[in-house]
C-alpha cells in the first residue's frame, strides 16, 4: 500500500504546531514491509532546507487563473526521518522564511494542484491520499470534481482536522483559481457564502478524521461554523488519538537534557533538569516548578495567565515559568511580570526547541488551560518525562489525563477556563508536592503511560484497508 501525506508542515522540517510533529512521525511507524508511507510539503526558505540537499525529480507549469507559475517537485537525498519526503518548490509562491501569511490562498493553492500534477504522471497512483488540515482541504474536492483529475476518481482519500478553527476561507470571486470543474457542483465548496476548503474537505473526502475521539464529539457542538457539517457527515467520521514519536522524546536517550534518566533513576534525573532552569531562571529548586509551553492565544487560555499567576504568585512557596509567544498584549503582560515576582516567576518569549526538551524534564507540572485542544501533544511529552499535566478536561485532554481523586488517576483536572478554576488547580499541585511520596509515586505512575504511535499508526492502516 502506497500512502502520501500532504501537509503544509512536518517536523523537523518546518514547524508551527502540533500538526508538525503528527505528519513527521506518523508515516515513520506506518512503513512497514507492506506499507510505504510518503509526505510531500511546500518549499520554505527555512533552516532544514539550507542544510540538507535536494534533487529534483520533475518539473513542470501549473495555472492559478490567469497566472502562470514554473514548479518542482523536490526530494530529500538523505533519508534523515526514516520516510520519503518530497517538496514542492513555488519559487515566487512558496520559498519564504515563514509557513504562514496573512493571504495563503494561492501559495496553498498552488501547492496542492502542483502536488496532484505531479502525481497524475505517476505509473502507478497512490492507494492512498491523506490531507492534513485546511492547506490540503481543496484535494478531495479536485479529486472528485476537476477534469484534469479524472484519473483519481477512484484513488481513497483521508481528512484530518488538526484544528477546526482554522478553515481557510476565501471569496467565490478567486474561484476560477481552482482547476475546471462542473460548476454545477460549485455549492460543494460553500460554506456560509465563502469558499470554505476546510468544509469541502469534509463533504468530499471518503474518510474524515480528527486527531482525539472527544474532539469529533465535541466539534458537533464547537466547530467555528462547521458544527452541522460534522453532524451530517458523522457515518465517515472517527477520532484517532495521536501519539507521540517515541524515540525523539524520551528521557533517555533524550540529547537536549542536562542529565538522562528512565523511571529508575527519575528522581537524581529530574533533579539535574530542575537545577538547570533554577540555576538560568533564578528559582528556588525546593519550590515546586509549574510551567507553560506553548502559543499564547486564546485557544490556549493564556491571556487569563497574567492574573492568575498574580494571585498564584501570592504563596511565595511557588515558581512559574513560562516559554511561548503569541499575542503582543499579552506577551508584553508576562514580560512585566517579570521584575515584579523576581526569583518566582520568569519567561522566555520565543520558541527554543532545547529550552522546551528542559523544561519537559525538570519541570513538576505542566499548565495547559485550553479553551481549545483537538489533541494535545505537550501532555503526552509531560508524562513521558514523569512532569505532572494540570489540564482542562477538553478534546485530546480529556482522552489522556486522569484526575488524580479518580482510581488510577495521576493529573489534575478543571472543567473551565477561568482565573478560579486556574489557580485552584495550581494550589491542588501544590498540595500534591508537599505530599512527597503521593507526588514521587504518581512521577514513576507517568512514565509508564504508552503512547507512542505505534497503536494509532495501526488504527490508520486499518482505516485506509477499510476504504482501499
Amino acid at each position: 500500500m502506497n500512502i502520501i501525506h500532504v501537509s503544509a508542515e512536518c517536523y523537523p522540517i518546518a514547524k508551527v504546531g502540533g500538526l508538525a510533529d503528527v505528519v513527521g512521525a506518523l508515516p515513520k511507524y506506518q512503513n512497514n514491509p507492506k506499507v510505504s508511507s510518503q509526505v510531500i510539503m511546500p518549499f520554505y526558505d527555512v533552516k532544514f532546507t539550507k542544510e540538507n540537499t535536494f534533487t529534483s525529480v520533475f518539473k513542470s507549469k501549473l495555472s492559478l487563473g490567469d497566472a502562470t507559475y514554473k514548479f518542482n517537485i523536490l526530494k530529500l537525498e538523505k533519508d534523515v526521518l526514516n520516510f520519503d519526503v518530497f517538496f514542492v518548490d513555488v519559487p515566487d509562491l512558496l520559498f519564504k522564511d515563514y509557513v504562514y501569511s496573512s493571504n495563503d490562498t494561492n501559495r496553498f493553492l498552488a501547492f496542492q494542484i502542483a502536488t496532484l500534477d505531479w502525481m497524475l504522471t505517476w505509473k502507478t497512483l497512490p492507494d492512498i491520499i491523506h490531507c492534513h488540515d485546511h492547506h490540503t482541504g481543496l484535494i478531495p474536492f479536485m479529486l472528485q470534481e476537476s477534469y484534469k483529475y479524472e484519473p483519481f476518481r477512484k484513488t481513497p482519500n483521508i481528512l484530518t482536522i488538526h484544528n477546526a478553527q482554522y478553515q481557510g476561507w476565501f471569496s467565490h470571486d478567486n474561484v476560477n483559481l481552482i482547476p475546471a470543474f462542473n460548476f454545477d457542483h460549485v455549492g460543494l465548496l460553500d460554506w456560509g457564502g465563502t469558499i470554505n476548503p476546510l468544509a469541502a474537505a469534509i463533504k468530499c473526502a471518503w474518510r474524515v478524521t480528527t486527531v482525539s475521539p472527544s474532539y469529533m464529539e465535541e466539534l458537533k457542538i464547537a466547530a467555528n461554523g462547521l458544527e452541522s457539517l460534522l453532524s451530517d457527515e458523522s457515518a465517515k467520521c472517527s477520532g484517532i488519538l495521536n501519539g507521540i514519536d517515541w524515540n525523539v522524546w524520551n528521557p533517555e536517550t533524550d540529547d537536549y537534557i542536562v542529565r538522562n534518566y528512565n523511571q529508575k533513576t527519575i528522581v537524581a534525573g529530574k533533579k539535574a533538569n530542575k537545577k538547570e532552569l533554577c540555576d538560568r531562571f533564578n528559582f528556588d529548586i525546593n519550590k515546586p516548578l509549574f510551567a507553560f509551553i506553548g502559543r499564547l492565544v486564546g485557544e490556549k487560555g493564556s491571556d487569563l495567565f497574567p492574573e492568575t499567576f498574580k494571585i498564584a504568585l501570592k504563596n511565595p512557596n511557588i515558581s512559574i515559568l513560562l516559554l511561548g509567544s503569541g499575542n503582543k498584549d499579552v506577551e508584553n503582560q508576562l514580560e512585566t511580570l517579570k521584575e515584579e515576582y523576581k526569583g518566582q516567576y520568569n519567561a522566555f518569549i520565543g520558541y527554543d526547541e532545547k529550552l522546551s526538551h528542559i523544561i519537559y524534564a525538570g519541570a513538576d507540572f505542566l499548565l495547559m488551560p485550553s479553551r481549545v485542544e483537538p489533541c494535545g501533544l505537550n501532555q503526552m511529552y509531560a508524562l513521558r518525562y514523569g512532569t505532572i499535566p494540570i489540564v482542562r478536561s477538553i478534546g485530546g485532554l480529556k482522552d489522556t489525563v486522569t484526575d488524580i481523586s479518580e482510581e488510577n488517576g495521576f493529573g489534575i483536572c478543571h472543567d473551565n477556563v477561568t482565573v478560579l478554576e486556574m489557580t485552584n488547580a495550581i494550589e491542588r499541585g501544590v498540595a500534591l508536592y508537599k505530599n512527597q511520596t503521593k507526588f514521587r509515586k504518581t512521577r514513576i505512575q507517568i512514565m509508564k503511560i504508552d503512547h507512542s504511535w505505534d497503536a494509532s499508526a495501526k488504527e490508520y492502516i486499518n482505516l485506509y484497508n477499510s476504504i482501499n
